[in-house]
């Protein structure tokens, strides 16, 4: 199938892409990296009338420092970029673990962290991550901007806690606290593709304090399993693994709900075994 017909403009700089995502005239959507979202126009399952090309705007690529030995990393930056950044490595330890296991080399240099977090593909890894490493997402509209909190800004499939006209510009990551140790497993048919499903894990020390296990495509969203982290937290991993039945699992193309709880206890098993 071919997109519908759209407009298209590609501003030079943040303040005009704002502006023109602020237009209540038209459905204007942001265009990143297009891996996800060009796709998708051409199936119509997205029929933005106005579509805004970021690429021009390098004040939203890099990664930089942040403070107290966190990370700033803009929404532009591509994977491939994260891939070869030693501040990533060092300050994002899970986000490096998990690059390797997205897509394929070529998507890696089109897409990018910001495209992926604003989707909100239950499916893709980003926001997993987001919520494991307990992030915040910074958007901005015409009206200034606002800090989300992750376990705040995914509110189901394909949505978000975005308001008309904002646009994600800057992922926020703490430092870690000393000790904190980091595992990412998915099951994949073959390397590349949708994970059936997946799991981020981070937690303290050698006893697994303050742990955070978040789970992909075994919902409707990216999701933490609250309850297996405090069976985590007591000492018990099997108790984790019953308390799995927590999440609300929701089937998809590759497996259907009862199968998508019995890879979940697979993949966060694999997943404490390298932690």
């Amino acid at each position: 199938m071919k997109a519908a017909d759209f407009a298209y403009e590609k501003p030079g700089n943040l303040a005009d892409a704002l502006a023109l995502l602020a237009d209540p005239d038209r459905d204007a959507s942001p265009l990143a990296g297009g891996q996800s979202l060009v796709p998708m126009m051409n199936f119509r399952m997205a029929m933005p009338d106005l579509l805004v090309d970021l690429g021009a705007l390098d004040e939203l690529r890099g990664i930089a420092p942040g403070a107290a030995g966190g990370l700033t990393i803009g929404a532009m930056t591509r994977y491939a970029d994260l891939e070869a950044s030693e501040l990533v490595a060092t300050h994002a330890p899970l986000i490096a673990m998990a690059l390797p296991h997205i897509a394929h080399a070529a998507i890696r240099y089109r897409g990018t962290i910001g495209g992926s977090v604003a989707l909100a593909d239950p499916a893709a890894e980003m926001p997993a991550l987001m919520l494991a490493m307990d992030a915040e997402i910074e958007a901005q509209s015409s009206q200034g901007s606002r800090r989300i909190r992750a376990a705040e800004f995914f509110t189901g499939i394909y949505d978000t806690a975005l308001a008309p006209g904002e646009l994600v510009t800057a992922i926020h990551i703490t430092a870690a606290p000393e000790g904190r140790r980091f595992a990412f497993y998915e099951l994949a048919r073959r390397h590349g593709d949708y994970a059936m499903a997946g799991v981020a894990v981070a937690a303290t020390g050698t006893n697994r304090a303050d742990p955070r296990i978040a789970f992909f495509s075994v919902s409707d969203r990216p999701v933490r399993a609250i309850r297996a982290e405090a069976a985590l937290q007591a000492g018990d991993a099997e108790d984790a693994m019953a308390a799995l039945d927590e999440i609300d699992f929701a089937g998809d193309l590759n497996a259907d709900a009862r199968t998508k709880r019995h890879l979940a206890g697979v993949v966060l098993k694999r997943a404490l075994g390298r932690l």
